[in-house]
């Protein structure tokens, strides 16, 4: 199975430049749970996923996707509501790092293997041709499991 088999391919996403009240409008109604952010060039800047929006920013839940008109008569759990100035926030200050791959990416993973095998990029460029569409996918599938095992390591806690 590649990468290209299990991804989204219509994916809704919201510029950098939105508020936090803006993306809960988007995840009540489109019932998404994770919001790719997006700079001026539509280049992935970070995403936010719905538990970033019950973070500490926003403690009542309920009522606040009650404002944005996605469950009514629910219940309620806290009686305080988020602060207009939390909701008016940019999303970005909900974000988290996004893990991409772009042709950039593909460029500089060709570059390398070209040097690390010692033939010429435009070689390793006919092998990926030949290979077909499954062989570029299996290259970016190999680029993201590196991003994602760096991201992993960039981010782990060691527990004693």
């Amino acid at each position: 199975m590649n990468i290209s088999d299990c991804m989204k391919r219509n994916v809704i996403s919201i510029a950098g430049t939105a508020t936090v009240r803006e993306a809960a409008a988007i995840f009540a109604e489109k019932h998404i749970g994770l919001l790719p952010i997006v700079d001026h060039d539509m280049k992935v800047i970070g995403v936010v996923g719905l538990k970033d929006l019950l973070s500490l920013k926003l403690p009542d839940f309920v009522r606040f996707i009650a404002d944005v008109d996605f469950v009514h008569d629910f219940g309620a759990v806290e009686t305080s509501r988020p602060s207009t100035e939390a909701l008016g926030e940019s999303i970005t200050s909900l974000m988290k790092e996004a893990i991409t791959v772009d042709q950039e990416d593909v460029e500089a993973e060709i570059q390398r293997m070209a040097k690390q095998l010692r033939i010429s990029v435009e070689d390793i460029q006919k092998f990926l041709q030949a290979g077909g569409e499954d062989s570029l996918d299996e290259l970016r599938g190999r680029i993201m499991a590196d991003k994602s095992l760096d991201f992993v390591y960039r981010h782990a806690i060691i527990q004693k």
